[in-house]
């Protein structure tokens, strides 16, 4: 249970000179931080405008009739009761689905904060937690039991911070917003960072036609995902070349360099094997740049638990961000006319695919992993595509993250040199190309195979010569020898 939080001072000082600025009645957005169940402490990095909405109206508001007027002909509390805030939930949601993409290992939404009087705020209170709990379900945190977040109310009248602990697994009752103690300090700069290069090559059969095998391109991949993180959950982790034996809190600074050691799976390559139905293969391949950040005193455990978890969600984040597209195209398709409609039915776009009905060899390049420097020195990240440019970047920090990207492009880092990408091929393309290059196509892979049948004939050939040499030194061995013994057994 988080019983403290610390918030970074420079940002949130920032933050609070902002709405003071803006005159803006009432104001929702997200929290960043990070929950330390084991140190029972929060820590809040910064505060995140939620945007207008696609109709342009903004995501919290105040109702121009009855702030506190009475209502006439009822009885009750309710004649002197404040109308409560108007809050879009599901906006707010959203936008900490597209934020959490964009945060790195040891950095999620740990929450919202509202800016309101206190008066709105006590009566706007299911409201709040009912987007508290919206959020959480949006951007989960990564195989964690916590079922905490922080809610902060930025007060102007009177001006003051308070800060609760909202239980988001249980119905709203008195003890679901639990305050906590709240200060200001130095944050950020004692974060410490930890840096992993992670090559991996997820390989997955095509089976055939089968009502238990039937799945989309995406929920296929999806799972095989997860069955991914939990063979990367057993990885043993080097830090500096170090192997990590003991949970103790890392004392150096500066960053450190990760390489993760898989541990050998046995069953998995068996189980794609002994398959007769196999139909084809997809790899799924590349090269993946993780960060984390580990708070002071926690342990190296921990960072290496969030390196992991910033693979595994970079990897669905990038899924997600194509199968996101590919329902764009198809509803405009859709909407065009009756017959592009037709038309998608028969080629629809390859993450809504059937995959036992993708026949033809694909490829299907991912989005790259692109670092933007943040605040101090921690970074964030956003996706790109192959024709996507840096002014995508621009786009995205201003809506989402409510910052101005960097005008030197050079501070923009690009670590993922090597594509992650996606191939679909037959079953025995797919052994050809294990042993061809990683950028031969299904024509090469084809000129191979007949290069290959041409070589097996030419080797069966110099065996059959050698057999027939060896054959004939053999019988004359044995005539010399029946020749030498033969007048002993006679004699």
């Amino acid at each position: 249970m988080v019983k403290a939080v610390v918030g970074e001072e420079t940002q949130l000082n920032l933050a609070e000179d902002r709405l003071f600025q803006s005159e803006v009645p009432a104001q929702v957005g997200l929290v960043v931080g990070k929950l330390s169940s084991g140190l029972d402490r929060g820590f809040v990095f910064d505060l995140i405008l939620t945007p207008p909405n696609d109709s342009g109206a903004p995501a919290c508001s105040v109702p121009e009739s009855g702030k506190d007027d009475k209502k006439k002909g009822s009885k009750g509390k309710s004649q002197v009761e404040p109308s409560s805030l108007l809050i879009d939930i599901d906006w707010v949601a959203e936008h900490a689905r597209q934020v959490s993409r964009m945060l790195l290992g040891g950095m999620n939404v740990v929450g919202i904060y509202v800016w309101a009087t206190e008066s709105l705020f006590k009566a706007s209170n299911v409201i709040i937690w009912q987007t508290v709990k919206e959020v959480a379900e949006a951007a989960p945190f990564y195989e964690s039991k916590v079922d905490e977040r922080l809610l902060i109310h930025i007060s102007y009248s009177p001006r003051r911070w308070i800060c609760r602990n909202c239980t988001v697994g249980s119905s709203i009752t008195s003890s679901s917003l639990r305050p906590c103690d709240f200060k200001m300090g130095r944050v950020l700069s004692s974060l410490q960072t930890f840096k992993c290069m992670y090559n991996f090559e997820i390989r997955l059969p095509i089976f055939h036609d089968s009502p238990s095998n039937v799945g989309t391109f995406r929920e296929v991949l999806c799972n095989r995902i997860l069955q991914h993180a939990k063979e990367l959950g057993g990885a043993k982790a080097l830090i500096n070349g170090n192997l990590v034996v003991e949970d103790e809190p890392c004392t150096t600074d500066g960053s450190h360099d990760v390489e993760l050691l898989l541990p050998f799976i046995k069953d998995a390559p068996i189980e794609a094997s002994s398959q007769k139905e196999v139909a084809g293969i997809v790899i799924f391949t590349g090269s993946i740049c993780s960060f984390a950040y580990l708070s002071p005193k926690e342990p190296i455990s921990q960072a290496i638990a969030d390196i992991k978890g910033d693979i595994i969600m970079s990897l669905q984040s990038r899924l997600d961000i194509i199968c996101d597209e590919a329902e764009d195209v198809t509803h405009s398709a859709i909407d065009d006319s009756e017959e592009a409609s037709n038309e998608i039915s028969t080629e629809r776009p390859i993450p809504q695919h059937i995959l036992q009905l993708l026949r033809k060899p694909c490829k299907l390049s991912f989005p790259r992993r692109v670092l933007i420097p943040w605040v101090a020195s921690a970074f964030i990240c956003d996706y790109l595509q192959p024709s996507d440019t840096f002014e995508v970047l621009k786009e995205h920090c201003k809506e989402l993250m409510s910052m101005e990207a960097p005008t030197d492009t050079s501070s923009i880092l690009e670590p993922e040199t090597e594509a992650t990408s996606l191939t679909t091929k037959s079953f025995w393309d797919a052994v050809l190309t294990r042993y061809s290059t990683s950028g031969s196509d299904y024509d090469s892979v084809r000129k191979m195979e007949s290069d290959s049948a041409g070589k097996e004939i030419n080797r069966e050939s110099f065996k059959l010569t050698n057999f027939n040499f060896v054959a004939a030194l053999v019988i004359v061995l044995l005539s010399i020898l029946v020749g030498l013994v033969l007048p002993i057994f006679k004699a």
